[in-house]
């Protein structure tokens, strides 16, 4: 038989928010349990969050919409925590034995593209090299690799048994799914073989023995970071974005996804900073000044320092010749001089404090 009350009961429920969330939490799943009768009210609440301070809100706004809405004379709404069901990504076991020799896994990502990314891992990893490191760059953007034409590669990797021997230019070895494909073959791929290519570019490179691996990932927060941050102990993540405040937006959504997977953040670098007159010497910032800087203050992370805009960092890029060799003694060189170091002392500073707790 139909119970008005508790149909009653149901539809204020459904008016119920979970905080941050546009869907009611009947149509989430948490309402265990509804008891209505002259006697008064029971609800049950189950909830899969670690978020109990969210929790315990919505249980007091479902209580007293309850009380205020039905005028019966008791209401109890209780509440359960029940473990989140573990993400997607956890199901990815970590793997040290795929780049055993590797002492520093640094990640370089962005919220969105067309913030320079691939420039600055090309560039970092280059003056790493010259600072004396030994350098590896994977190009993991597997939709748009670009470090084949900015270390100007066109031929195919050397396979040596059922290894791959990766190039080797300015001191840094290199290897990128650019490699293997042709220019024009677009990469449609689901996230399994995104996974699978990401093992393989890993596992199956003789990288040897390196101080640094530097990788470029894709713009974003998808299978290829998860990937990345689960199959390998990543020493840090560097973020890059533009002083604007679109790309600052987007780079706080990176930030959060390293530090939900529990990958140290090393800090922000801003790119694209300012364009210098080459006539008269003025300064002019075309995308927003000190918005990374900000940024890495609200967000309270390092900030790693900025790189100018100059055409000659383009036609490097282009040319096949990272700006840092192209033009060792100029200003984008001495700005990532300074990236490479800062990059360098958060590691060395963390390695630190890990050995200190042993």
């Amino acid at each position: 038989m139909a119970n008005p009350l508790e149909d009653q009961v149901w539809a204020l429920l459904q008016q119920v928010r979970f905080p941050g969330m546009s869907r009611d939490i009947v149509s989430f799943g948490f309402v265990d349990r509804v008891e209505a009768s002259d006697d008064g009210v029971t609800v049950e609440l189950a909830m899969a969050t670690h978020n109990q301070d969210a929790a315990a809100a919505v249980r007091a706004e479902a209580e007293a919409r309850l009380k205020a809405e039905l005028g019966v004379e008791r209401v109890e709404v209780g509440l359960r925590l029940l473990a989140p069901p573990a993400p997607a990504h956890e199901a990815i076991s970590q793997d040290p034995s795929l780049i055993p020799e590797v002492e520093h896994v640094v990640a370089v990502a962005s919220g969105k593209g067309g913030v320079g990314k691939s420039t600055v891992a090309a560039n970092l990893a280059a003056r790493l090299a010259q600072l004396g490191y030994r350098v590896g760059l994977l190009d993991a953007d597997i939709y748009g690799p670009s470090m084949p034409m900015m270390f100007g590669i066109s031929e195919r990797p050397v396979v040596e048994g059922q290894r791959i021997i990766p190039f080797e230019r300015h001191g840094v070895k290199l290897m990128s799914l650019g490699f293997i494909l042709d220019v024009d073959t677009p990469v449609i791929w689901r996230g399994p073989m995104v996974v699978k290519a990401i093992e393989q570019l890993l596992g199956d490179v003789e990288w040897g023995a390196l101080d640094y691996l530097i990788v470029d990932l894709p713009p974003g927060t998808g299978d290829a970071q998860l990937t990345i941050s689960q199959k390998v102990p990543i020493s840090g993540a560097v973020i890059v974005t533009t002083p604007q405040d679109i790309a600052l937006i987007d780079a706080r959504k990176g930030l959060a996804m390293f530090r939900k997977v529990e990958v140290p953040v090393l800090g922000i670098i801003e790119n694209m900073a300012g364009f210098a007159c080459p006539h008269c010497g003025e300064v002019t910032h075309i995308y927003k000044q000190g918005g990374g800087e900000r940024t890495a203050g609200v967000l309270d992370c390092p900030f790693l320092g900025s790189v100018p805009l100059d055409p000659a960092v383009v036609e490097g890029g282009d040319a096949g010749t990272p700006i840092v060799v192209s033009q060792p003694d100029g200003a984008h060189a001495e700005a990532f001089t300074g990236l490479a170091e800062a990059v360098a002392a958060e590691l060395s500073k963390r390695q630190a404090r890990k050995l200190s707790i042993f």
